[in-house]
């Protein structure tokens, strides 16, 4: 059964709430004027231009429209039902609810009954399995020494719900088959291979499973670890296997530990990005609890866009091989590009990876290095250029000398410049007035190509954005629908202006249905809560989510806070004048009709004119 939690509880958590404390555990905000702005986290976007007021306890954003009170925000941002908003919202705030409602939260349907929550039920389902046969069974008793040996503890395994699938096909298969789960759920979620023949069987086989999270922190997808790589020619299994793509996981938007790192990461105000599950784990396990990881792929647009409402600053910490160097110079060039990341590099040392440098040296020691063994982001650019060559040959010695002060130009502090530029004179032996004479023609170079790149830039589409923005028009307001917005935001704060709407129209309609729904639902709501409501709690009344964004827009109109009796005159004017020359139009439009019908032509031309005439009212109203 769903929980129906008491209205007081509803309205008494809600009003010890401020709606800041719980935004801000998902979005940056910074304080402009009243309000406090950020990035969207409904829809990416450049430019910040979600708002919370906290004098009406509200959000607002002005480039998708999405508004509402702390209890609609956790339903869209978690896609969380409404009493689990409730219960989150106070887990959040840190207000103590009373324990009969905790037990219930188990009753919240966790399945559901749309494609995604069914979908999601059945990874949980599956970690659980998986995590059981890893610690409780002998199926699973080497790969959990495996993982012992590796330096994991039991408390570790736990918190990661880290699993092990064994060698037979169909456990898994059997397992859901007992749920109840339908053939179509199971073929949908990617835990399954169809053989030739239309035989299922479980997708993952002898591995060790890690679970997957959205940045909800449900399960979404699995990957696996081959246990025990044989040496069978033939054998051809990956040693690394992930989920495919599905309607739920897409490894482009997906950061492995997100969820569980958000809050340290804002703590700490730093992201540290690592290349694998094992890395963020063995991190997290001595100490470094702001650790993330991509999807075992580059570093993508839609994963910048996650890391940018929580941090402004990414510590890159990948392999120390080859390959991880490489992987380390795409990732802060992506970071770089366009975007206002401050980027420092941790450069492990001998080819090691994280988990092997915590097995190498001690949980101690890693904290240690990744805290304060880093370089800054310009650093690691002179050690990479300089990896491939020979800077005792001349030519390549000038090439890497161009290459850096090209590189200096990203660079804003004129200290910091100052700082490179003596350490390039006193490695090549060159002056400092010449290095800086060099950079000065570098600069003045770079200028003359910008400023001409600015004459076509008009003609030419930008060649990459950080992440594609999802915006909604800014349309123009006349003012019949001034008058009607005006008239609802003081219809939901002065009691004077119903009686006095009553009192000039008991029939009163507004033209836009939405505002019309408003105007029936805030009424509506009025009578149950024997006018005591809050226009938060209204928001929690309504059902739809457009309602509700308009509602936030009406309660962020810049307004008086003193309301007059000609006012609400001058509001049911506008509208009542239009509504008029609307009914008076149809009336034409219908005579017009009848005399074309009865080929009355004097008739029909003076109707037509007035029909004009009636038009170019309304167009200018």
């Amino acid at each position: 059964m769903a929980v129906r939690i008491p209205e007081e509880t509803i309205n008494e958590i809600r009003q010890k709430t401020n709606i800041t404390d719980v935004v801000s555990q998902y979005v940056q905000l910074k304080k402009q004027g009243k309000n406090l702005f950020g990035f969207c986290p409904f829809h990416e976007e450049r430019t910040p231009s979600f708002s919370v007021t906290e004098e009406k306890q509200i959000y607002h954003c002005f480039s998708c429209g999405r508004g509402g009170n702390v209890y609609s925000f956790l339903m869209e941002v978690d896609g969380l039902s409404f009493p689990e908003a409730v219960i989150k919202t106070a887990e959040l705030a840190n207000i103590p609810v009373d324990n009969e409602l905790l037990p219930q939260q188990n009753g919240f349907q966790a399945a559901g009954d749309s494609k995604k929550d069914q979908l999601i039920q059945m990874h949980e389902d599956s970690v659980e399995l998986y995590h059981h046969i890893l610690v409780n069974t002998t199926a699973g008793e080497e790969a959990l020494q495996y993982l012992l040996d590796r330096g994991l503890t039991m408390e570790t395994i736990e918190t990661f719900k880290i699993g092990f699938s064994p060698k037979e096909r169909t456990v898994l298969l059997q397992y859901l088959q007992g749920k109840e789960y339908t053939e179509q759920q199971m073929e949908e979620s990617g835990l399954f291979i169809t053989r030739e023949n239309g035989d299922k069987m479980d997708r993952f086989s002898n591995r060790i499973l890690f679970p997957v999270e959205n940045q909800q922190g449900k399960v979404v997808a699995l990957s696996g670890r081959l246990f025990k790589v044989t040496e069978n020619p033939h054998f051809n299994e990956p040693k690394y296997l992930n989920s495919p793509e599905t309607y739920l996981f897409n490894k482009r938007k997906v950061l492995f530990n997100y969820k569980r790192a958000r809050s340290t990461i804002r703590k700490e105000k730093e992201a540290i990005l690592f290349e694998g599950f094992m890395d963020v784990i063995s991190a997290y396990q001595a100490g470094v609890t702001n650790a993330l990881a991509t999807m075992g792929t580059s570093l993508t647009n839609e994963q910048i866009h996650m890391l940018d409402r929580i941090t402004d600053k990414i510590v890159v910490a990948y392999d120390g091989d080859n390959a991880g160097i490489e992987a380390t110079k795409r990732a802060t060039d992506l970071l770089t590009e366009e975007t206002h990341f401050d980027v420092e590099v941790v450069s492990f040392p001998e080819g090691l990876d994280p988990d092997d440098y915590i097995k190498q040296k001690s949980p101690e020691s890693f904290v240690e290095f990744v805290r304060h063994g880093r370089d800054t982001l310009f650093n690691f650019k002179m050690r990479y250029y300089r990896k491939s060559l020979n800077l005792n040959n001349e030519s390549e010695r000038l090439g890497y000398i161009e290459k850096i002060l090209n590189e200096m130009l990203t660079i804003p502090s004129a200290v910091e410049r100052e700082v490179y530029l003596k350490q390039l004179s006193e490695e090549f032996d060159l002056t400092l007035e010449t290095l800086k004479e060099q950079f000065q023609q570098t600069f003045y170079a770079y200028q003359s190509k910008k400023n001409k790149g600015k004459q076509t830039e008009q003609q030419e589409p930008p060649r990459r954005a950080v992440a594609p923005q999802v915006q909604q028009q800014r349309r123009t307001i006349g003012p019949i629908e001034r008058a009607e917005r005006l008239l609802l935001n003081r219809l939901f704060h002065f009691e004077a202006a119903w009686v006095q709407l009553k009192s000039i129209d008991e029939h009163f309609h507004f033209l836009h249905d939405e505002y019309q729904m408003l105007y029936v639902l805030f009424e509506s709501f009025k009578e149950q809560t024997d006018n005591q409501g809050t226009v938060e709690a209204f928001m929690d009344f309504v059902k739809e989510p457009e309602l509700r964004n308009h509602i936030a827009e009406l309660e962020l109109m810049s307004v008086s806070e003193e309301m007059s009796n000609q006012e609400i005159i001058d509001c049911v004017d506008v509208i009542s004048r239009k509504s008029t020359l609307e009914n008076q139009l149809k009336e034409k439009q219908q005579q017009i009709k009848e005399a074309s019908r009865q080929g009355n032509r004097d008739e029909l031309r003076i109707l037509m004119k007035e029909v004009v005439d009636l038009s170019r009212l309304l167009k200018n109203k």
